[in-house]
């Protein structure tokens, strides 16, 4: 076998990483474990009961790279999963890697339109996908414009993948790649729109474990890490599968919705050292926290991405459960979290500090610097922003420009160099002509005790001048009336400078969201 290594060592290179010619990531995340002496160290805890060893990661992954080679499948074709958060996820995705294809890990809680578009625009030549998902995946199979060659079901019908990967040899040589070959897709959120194939190479995941996940969160071989985020959204897949593989921990996965329950649930029985979560399900849990009393003293840190993380939410989630929550910000696009709060250096209401082997820069619309404190656009580069955007090069140029990749966020540095969110490029608004942070507004909001979630959108008034208009979700118990909106109104005058109060008040059940947690204002201006 050739080498396929990397060395880390921060006095050889300015990353500290160092890759062999010949690197297959297949066999640092999981060969190498077994060198290591972890063969029957349990890796995976599923929530169902069933406990997977790093010597059966290893059997299995060769299994499933063999069950995709026997499909007749050509080097680099496109594997999509549909795969709920369990060991085969693992399995498919490292044994593609391993086989020499592509994996592209799919949000399962899509609907069978969404999956016609990915299955029509991967040009996928394989289909894996858990019975759960039939009922959206059968149909999209049905109606895309080229059908791919293989398409099976892992646990259901006459063949399953499953009986294919049992039948498959549990000797698998790594395919020859480079640290810069493609590895992977995942697609973006759609957030702002339609989703967009996001293209990956071989060292992209060893980079966010080392410089994140190690050198930022300080994940250890010992912890034990359980991510309420899913693996097919690329902050769970760090979370949830990367990081403990990197450092030979152990990964507790949930197949089901997370919900405060379950999550509670699942903190105290399997004990995790290290918790991540979502903006969404932390406000959540503190209302059910209300009610309830939880074990955390197993959680050494709690960890939030996916949406910038509200003072409020942060300070509540201290003083209830005694625990901080250190959040960051992370895209599909970079793979995981590039900014981030940690150990020593925390900071309510900012996105935190640079992670090691990142830069950033914030721009203004003549593409200059500003100064601290000043807003604008949030560039950064690193070793694990993706390629390109499959088939779709005009947004690849717009997005990844010169090695830096625009967020499309916009942001403050502030004077002790932390970065501050101020929104979505596209969700700035100017009212009286200074521009305006909708997450602003949305926290100071969110620190009325009735108010559960919060959403602001431009509109224009009765002059067709732009201002804030808010979308909001009360917490359980609590009524719409006039007399609300006039108590927000007054608790926003008096928080925030006097232009950036919301001049419309609506009350909804709840907000358009992507499947990660993250509010889909576009949806609110349409």
């Amino acid at each position: 076998m050739r080498d396929h290594s990397v060395s880390v060592d921060t006095s050889q290179s300015p990353t500290g990483l160092t890759f062999a010619p010949n690197f297959n990531v297949a066999v640092s995340f999981i060969d190498r474990h077994l060198d290591e002496g972890r063969a029957d160290k349990t890796v995976i805890r599923n929530t169902t009961g069933e406990e997977v060893t790093f010597g059966t990661l290893a059997t299995m992954v060769n299994k499933a790279g063999n069950a995709l080679v026997n499909l007749g499948l050509n080097k680099g074709d496109r594997v999509l999963m549909m795969i709920k958060d369990a060991p085969e996820f693992y399995y498919v995705f490292f044994g593609a890697i391993k086989a020499g294809f592509v994996p592209v890990a799919l949000n399962t809680l899509l609907r069978a339109k969404d999956y016609t578009f990915m299955i029509d625009d991967s040009a996928c030549g394989a289909v894996i996908y858990s019975s759960e998902f039939a009922e959206e995946v059968e149909p999209a199979l049905a109606n895309v414009k080229t059908k791919p060659a293989h398409a099976y079901c892992t646990d259901s019908g006459d063949t399953t993948f499953n009986s294919l990967i049992e039948a498959g040899s549990d000797q698998l040589p790594p395919a020859d790649a480079t640290a810069k070959d493609d590895c992977f897709w995942l697609y973006s959120s759609g957030s702002t729109g339609t989703p967009k194939g996001t293209v990956h190479s071989h060292q992209d995941m060893v980079v966010t474990s080392q410089h994140y996940g190690v050198d930022t969160l300080g994940v250890t071989e010992d912890d034990v890490c359980f991510s309420a985020a899913k693996l097919f959204f690329a902050y769970g897949l760090g979370n949830g599968m990367t990081f403990p593989l990197w450092v030979g921990a152990t990964a507790v996965l949930f197949p089901g919705r997370p919900m405060p329950d379950n999550t509670f649930d699942t903190i105290e029985k399997f004990k995790p050292t290290l918790y991540f979560g979502v903006p969404t399900l932390y406000a959540a849990q503190l209302q059910a926290l209300e009610s309830r009393t939880v074990d955390f003293s197993s959680v050494r840190w709690c960890v939030s991405a996916g949406e910038a993380l509200p003072a409020d939410v942060f300070n509540r989630w201290k003083i209830k459960t005694g625990l901080t929550i250190l959040d960051g910000i992370g895209s599909t696009e970079a793979l995981h979290i590039f900014i981030s709060n940690r150990d020593g250096k925390v900071k309510a209401g900012t996105s935190g500090l640079m992670v090691p082997g990142y830069e950033a820069k914030i721009i203004d619309e003549n593409d200059k610097e500003v100064p601290v404190g000043e807003s604008g656009r949030l560039f950064i580069k690193g070793g694990s922003t993706a390629k390109y955007y499959w088939n779709n090069p005009e947004k690849t140029a717009t997005t990844m420009v010169d090695g830096w990749l625009s967020t499309g966020d916009t942001y403050i540095l502030d004077e002790e160099g932390y970065f501050v969110y101020c929104g979505r490029d596209d969700d700035m608004l100017k009212v009286g002509g200074i521009w305006c942070s909708p997450f602003e507004i949305e926290a100071k909001l969110i620190e009325h005790p009735k108010v559960l979630e919060a959403a602001i959108v431009g509109r224009a008034d009765d002059q067709d001048l732009i201002k804030p208009e808010a979308f909001i979700v009360l917490n359980e118990g609590e009524e719409p009336s006039d007399e609300l909106k006039n108590e927000l109104l007054t608790h926003c005058k008096d928080g925030l400078a006097r232009y950036k109060y919301p001049r419309w008040f609506n009350f909804e059940q709840e907000l358009p969201k992507t499947a990660t947690g993250k509010i889909q204002r576009f949806k609110l201006r349409s």
